[in-house]
C-alpha cells in the first residue's frame, strides 16, 4: 500500500528557501565564503563571551544558527536534507499546522547550534572554528517531533516516569547512539567537525520536547 504524503505549504516554502539560497552560492563557487560569513562557528560563542571582537565580515552570531541552515556544502548535502524535510515536515505540518512546524524548525536551528557548541568543548584545538552549515540540525528537530508523534511501538511508564517521558528518553537515546556510531564510522576527522553530530542531537531532542506541548496546544485550540 503506497504512503500518501499530505500537502504542506510551510514545508514547501522552507524547502524552497533552502534551495533558492543554495543555488547562487553553488553556481558562483562561493560556498567557503558563505560558510565563513553566515555559518555557525562554535568558538565565536566562547570568544564573544570573553568580550573579544574581530575585524572579520561575519554576520551577528545570534542570527548564524538560522543563516547556517541556508548554506550547504554540495548538491548531495542539499538533496538529502530537502528530501528529509519534505517527507517528515509534511506529516508534522498536517497534524500540527504550518505555524507550529515553523516553530519546530526555528527552535531546532538554535538547539542544533547549542548542541554543536556544547560538543565543541571535546574537539581538538582549532576544530571549534570550523563553520557549521546545513539545515540538518533544524530538520532533526522536525524528525524528532515526527518520531514522537508517529512511533507506533507502545511505551509503558517506568517507576515515576510517565509513558511519554519514557518515549522521549528511548527515542533520544537511540538517536544519540546512532549519531555517535555514524561519527565513529566516518573516522576521526568525521567525528570532530566533518559531521555536525552535536547539532543533530540537539535538534532532535528539541523536536522531541516540543512534540507533546505543541500537540496539546493544537488540539486545545481546535
Amino acid at each position: 500500500m503506497a504512503i500518501q504524503i499530505p500537502r504542506g505549504p510551510a514545508t514547501n516554502i522552507l524547502a524552497a528557501l533552502i534551495v533558492i539560497a543554495f543555488l547562487p552560492v553553488e553556481l558562483f563557487g562561493k560556498t567557503s565564503d558563505a560558510a565563513l560569513l553566515a555559518g555557525f562557528i562554535a568558538e565565536r560563542v566562547s570568544l564573544s563571551a570573553q568580550g573579544m571582537t574581530f575585524d572579520i565580515p561575519w554576520l551577528p552570531i545570534w542570527i548564524t544558527p538560522l543563516s547556517a541552515t541556508l548554506i550547504h556544502a554540495n548538491w548531495m548535502h542539499l538533496g538529502f536534507n530537502v528530501l528529509l524535510l519534505m517527507f517528515c515536515g509534511r506529516f508534522v505540518e498536517h497534524l500540527l499546522g504550518s505555524g507550529r512546524l515553523v516553530i519546530i524548525f526555528l527552535v531546532g536551528a538554535y538547539a542544533a547550534a547549542l548542541g554543536q557548541w556544547l560538543t565543541s568543548f571535546f574537539y581538538p584545538q582549532g576544530e571549534g572554528l570550523v563553520p557549521m552549515i546545513g539545515a540538518s540540525g533544524a530538520i532533526s528537530a522536525v524528525l524528532g517531533t515526527y518520531a514522537f508523534i508517529y512511533s507506533q511501538r507502545g511505551v509503558r511508564a517506568i517507576g515515576p516516569f510517565p509513558a511519554h517521558v519514557v518515549r522521549i528518553l528511548w527515542l533520544g537515546a537511540a538517536w544519540t547512539i546512532l549519531q555517535l556510531l555514524i561519527g565513529l564510522a566516518g573516522g576521526f576527522d568525521s567525528f570532530f567537525g566533518g559531521i555536525a553530530i552535536g547539532a543533530h542531537i540537539g535538534g532532535f531532542i528539541a523536536g522531541l520536547l516540543l512534540a507533546r506541548p505543541l500537540l496539546a496546544r493544537r488540539f486545545k485550540a481546535s
